[in-house]
């Protein structure tokens, strides 16, 4: 099988596909190397194993192509379980599904002076170009040498375009020498990834509006970039190409286009991944940063719904939108960070801090008292609750007890001591939380989101069970095989009911949240 080959006709002919190679093997697997190539129509070609792992690689690799993102496919090779493959192996298999997709197409409509040098640029970044023009002197091989096909019937521009055959995967610059509001009207019926138009402002205007009186929808009116570029002060040619190309690649990638010196300090780094933690990591992503998570190898975490430290067990985690990814190491934080999500790596005792070098380090464990956090850590500290003194421990400090001051930033001083009760909720304090009978392993009987009756057994410790106090729901447990001591707490009973949402960031979480982004924003603003 000359898989290779496959896969060089695939990219030669410009069309998609998924390489999938074995990364690792632990234990007894059906192969520990192997490659398969897998086609967008779903055919394959080698093999990482056969039986069930090839199954879910192949429909991992269809997803994949379709979300245009390569990832990694890990499965335990049983019958039950966690990630089980529902295989009789009993190993491990890890698989890179890598996704291969095409060279972006490039219509350039108009063939004058600027597209010239639009070609010119996007021929240094493997666009596969094309050029539209009427005017056959125009769409000429030899004015665009580096353009793959020309297309042009004399005199008639929308035959023209027409040739092109323009399809999801066609990225067009307008530039005509007088008809562009034929040609966008056009292009806007098409499925044109990108339609990008130069003018002035003033031209623009006069375009719009022709389009609107021509009967084409504000929602179609609204998929024109025009005037196109980013705003850099381009004026030649040559410029403008640059201001329309770092547009497209914007676009083309999905990120923000702001300098790369100030995105390097937009990194916050969240040490703990609870839901206090999580809600803080919610608000900050939602605001533009870019945040590292830090947990324990065994997060005791119980609301793990809204607990980004469930990663750490699941290997990744999403909570209301914002996915987080267990990292093993510096690179694939940095993968992931890339990805738009959230990196959560195992370092209790923050040793990563000096290599990441955040901007802000926000201490989220809610430990009650200050464990290794000092206000050195980055230019900005903030911490959360009891046991941090604001100008000491942190730079600010976040009030999480409940009542009036719920979330403020403390600029002097600390935040309320422990009280040792846990806040009321739905008339209920400390019998909502629930507790370990003795020393032993945690082990789940019911599941977060469970409907419960007083007395029913939620879980057992060593053997010990532990029941519901009261009707309500199951908001929160322990993941299962935790050691605990007697004591600890192990779950959370919530009165409400059925009408509590397990899976959305809590109303304390995101009055916290708010208080750590004000202090965040505040701080920044004092350093500048």
């Amino acid at each position: 099988m000359r898989i290779f080959a496959e896969a060089a006709r695939l990219e030669a002919e410009n069309r998609p596909f998924v390489l999938a190679s074995i990364l690792a093997t632990r234990g007894s697997t059906p192969r520990t190397i192997g490659h398969m190539v897998v086609r967008e129509d779903g055919s394959t070609l080698g093999t990482v194993g056969g039986g069930a792992i090839e199954r879910l690689v192949v429909e991992a690799a269809a997803d994949a192509l379709a979300q245009r993102r390569s990832r990694v496919v890990r499965r335990n090779l049983v019958e039950e379980g966690r990630d089980a493959a529902g295989m009789h192996c009993g190993g491990v298999m890890e698989v890179h599904v890598d996704v291969i997709l095409p060279r972006p197409r490039l219509l350039l409509v108009g063939g004058g002076h600027v597209n010239l040098a639009i070609a010119r640029a996007a021929s240094l970044l493997d666009w596969e170009i094309a050029v539209a023009d009427e005017r056959p002197d125009f769409a000429d091989e030899a004015r665009f040498p580096m353009a793959e096909r020309t297309f042009s019937v004399e005199g008639d521009l929308i035959a023209t375009l027409e040739a092109a055959r323009i399809d999801a995967d066609t990225w067009v610059v307008v530039a005509t020498h007088d008809d562009d509001i034929k040609a966008v009207k056009y292009l806007l019926s098409t499925d044109a990834c990108y339609v990008g138009m130069l003018g002035s402002k003033r031209k623009v205007a006069v375009v719009i509006n022709a389009l609107r009186e021509s009967g084409v929808s504000p929602v179609a009116i609204g998929r024109l970039y025009s005037p196109v570029g980013l705003d850099i002060g381009a004026e030649t040619p040559a410029e403008i190409a640059v201001s329309i190309l770092a547009e497209m690649l914007r676009h083309r990638s999905e990120r923000s286009g702001q300098s790369l010196h100030s995105f390097a300090h937009d990194l916050v780094v969240v040490r703990g991944g609870g839901d206090l933690a999580t809600g803080v990591i919610v608000r900050l992503v939602r605001t533009g940063f870019r945040v590292v998570c830090l947990e324990s190898a065994q997060p005791t975490a119980i609301r793990r719904t809204v607990s980004m430290a469930e990663a750490i067990f699941a290997g990744e985690t999403s909570v209301e939108g914002i996915r987080a990814v267990r990292a093993g190491g510096f690179d694939e934080a940095y993968e992931i960070l890339e990805e738009g999500a959230v990196p959560v790596l195992v370092d209790p005792q923050m040793e990563s801090i000096p290599a990441l070098r955040p901007a802000v380090v926000v201490d989220a464990i809610i430990a009650k008292r200050n464990i290794g956090f000092s206000s050195d850590l980055a230019p900005v500290t903030v911490a959360l609750g009891p046991g941090f003194s604001a100008g000491v421990d942190a730079d600010a400090v976040v009030e999480t007890n409940r009542g009036h001051d719920l979330g403020r930033v403390i600029l002097e001083g600390s935040a309320a001591p422990n009280t040792g009760t846990p806040g009321t909720i739905g008339g209920e304090t400390a019998r909502r939380v629930l507790r370990a009978p003795r020393d032993g392993e945690f082990q789940p009987v019911a599941a977060i989101g469970d409907v419960v009756a007083g007395g029913d057994v939620v879980a057992r410790v060593a053997g010990v069970e532990v029941t519901a106090p009261f009707d309500g729901i199951v908001r929160g447990l322990l993941a299962s095989g935790i050691g605990v001591k007697k004591g600890f707490k192990v779950g959370d009973v919530d009165p409400r009911g059925a009408e509590v949402d397990v899976r959305r960031v809590s109303d304390k979480a995101r009055a916290v949240a708010g208080g750590a982004l004000e202090a965040i924003l505040h701080l920044r603003s004092r350093l500048r």
